[in-house]
């Protein structure tokens, strides 16, 4: 089974083919989510 390579975490075989770059999931949902809330976080601070 397939899983993200930076937390390890399995993901779906649709997922793969999908996302995959290069044979490598650099990311998964959950490692997608936690990116974009870091960089609105980082965002605002900088607007603050």
């Amino acid at each position: 089974m397939p899983a993200c390579d930076h937390c390890g975490a399995h993901v779906s075989d649709r997922f793969a083919r999908v996302f995959a770059s290069d044979g490598h999931i650099y990311d998964c949902i959950n490692c997608s989510a936690n990116a974009g809330i870091a960089e609105v976080a980082r965002q605002r601070a900088q607007d603050a």
